[in-house]
């Protein structure tokens, strides 16, 4: 990524700089991609709601996933509409279940028969029919983070294919719950396309159960998940939506009318962003340097909660490379950055970019520590 230097050197840091041009592009992708197959792809929101990608976002006919009634709210704010609008979640509140209701969004992804029975009373008091897809857990390995896999049978997501024929009974007595489909989301940052031919086939295992139990199915909605390349995000900025899309084409076993929803966030909004900072100090221990930075894990959490890797570069200096840890100002010390992290030689003052942090960089953030919120810059 070509960094506008010196647009940065009077910006205050940190801030979140985001290339709007590779935004766009990757979107052209995930459009056309999507598109040969009419598939419908829903942005998780969850991964960036910074307002100036999701103009971008709503202008390239995307809809959107949210997971709280604050990421509702958000997607109505911002101009997306209610109808192209799904809410997942393992713990829907009241008022996020009513506020959805209220505005006519396209589905609530549904996790257990308490939350079923929760929709269809507040949907009555309405005078409302609440469309509902189920999220089955399918005990898919996503072979990824145990933090970030959510389709196994330990996962408190979803519900367990021993109870589907329980949650169906349990509908056809709820008069104001419209079963529209079926839902997965297995995981994220997957990069092992094969794990998603398993989705496949465990779908159309579970096809043939409804369609034996005469239950018509409209959405098969199958999440989302692929990853993206941490390592190399100049050589490969866009995601492989390409196969990613043909996999679901080629295997899975649809029904006629049945619509194909995905649920895609990292791989749309990762690489378009950096969180650039600024070295502070370089402190020499025994065996180490220390590149401390005014940027720390309250602004990018993914290091200290997945010991997630991103790419750090120094973008001021073109002096040979050495080693340092990268670290952050917050009194823990999980305010790491990377370790060994090979550098142009590096001084006070240096600008650094932390790669790839355009999905849950800036939407995690926090004040820990009372620090001020970093900036942003397209």
């Amino acid at each position: 990524m070509a960094f506008p230097i010196d647009r940065f050197q009077s910006e205050p840091t940190p801030f979140y700089y985001y290339d709007m041009e590779l935004l766009r592009q990757t979107l052209d992708v995930v459009v056309a991609q999507s598109g040969k197959y009419n598939f419908h792809v829903h942005f998780a929101v969850k991964a960036n709601a910074n307002p100036r990608l999701l103009a971008e976002i709503n202008k390239a006919g995307l809809g959107i996933d949210c997971v709280s009634g604050y990421e509702v709210e958000c997607a109505i704010q911002n101009g997306f509409s209610p109808e192209k609008i799904v809410f997942a979640g393992v713990g829907k509140s009241d008022w996020e279940i009513r506020l959805a209701l209220e505005a006519g969004i396209l589905c609530f992804n549904v996790e257990s028969i308490p939350e079923l029975e929760v929709i269809n009373e507040m949907a009555s008091q309405l005078g409302k029919t609440a469309d509902v897809a189920l999220r089955i857990n399918p005990n898919v390995d996503a072979h990824t983070h145990q933090y970030i896999t959510t389709g196994m049978e330990e996962n408190k997501f979803g519900i367990g294919l021993w109870e589907v024929e329980t949650v169906c009974t349990r509908i056809k007595q709820m008069s104001n719950i419209r079963l529209r489909g079926i839902h997965f989301h297995i995981g994220s940052q997957i990069t092992d396309l094969s794990v998603f031919q398993m989705l496949c086939t465990r779908i159309n295992e579970l096809q043939k159960w409804f369609e034996e139990n005469k239950i018509k199915l409209d959405i098969i909605n199958v999440g989302g998940g692929l990853g993206v390349d941490y390592e190399h995000p100049d050589e490969k900025p866009i995601a492989n939506f390409e196969e990613y899309f043909a996999v679901f084409h080629r295997f899975l076993e649809l029904r006629d009318g049945q619509e194909v929803h995905f649920e895609l966030g990292r791989a749309i909004v990762a690489q378009c962003g950096s969180l650039i900072t600024r070295v502070l100090y370089v402190k020499e221990g025994q065996q180490k340097k220390f590149a401390i930075v005014d940027a720390g894990m309250n602004d990018l959490i993914r290091p200290a909660l997945y010991h997630a890797y991103h790419k750090i570069e120094n973008i001021t200096s073109d002096a040979s490379s050495e080693k340092y840890d990268v670290v952050g100002p917050v009194c823990e010390s999980s305010d790491c950055f990377g370790k060994a992290a090979v550098l142009n030689s590096t001084k006070r003052g240096d600008l650094i970019a932390i790669r790839s942090a355009g999905a849950y960089g800036e939407v995690m953030s926090s004040r820990y520590n009372l620090r001020r919120f970093a900036g942003c810059l397209v």
